[in-house]
């Protein structure tokens, strides 16, 4: 399977409100202290569940751990 963002493409990122925020989400959150792009695959309460286009899981995090939504992806 194809990634949603391929390595080498540039990211826009915005600050987002934790209410705006949907399952299917792509968002920059810190996780064991390094950065990355991951999915929303659930929302319960005031936590998020992340994980990959592919099917695999990473876990939960809370809105503190999210710092943007991607809002752009260009070649």
């Amino acid at each position: 399977m194809k990634g949603k963002i391929e390595s080498g493409q540039l990211c826009t990122v915005a600050p987002v409100l934790e209410d705006k925020l949907q399952k299917g989400d792509i968002v920059l959150c810190k996780v064991n202290g390094s950065q990355y792009l991951h999915l929303i695959k659930a929302i319960q309460g005031k936590r998020f569940q992340i994980g990959n286009n592919i099917g695999r899981i990473n876990g939960w995090i809370t809105f503190q751990s999210i710092y943007g939504k991607l809002i752009q992806v260009e070649p």
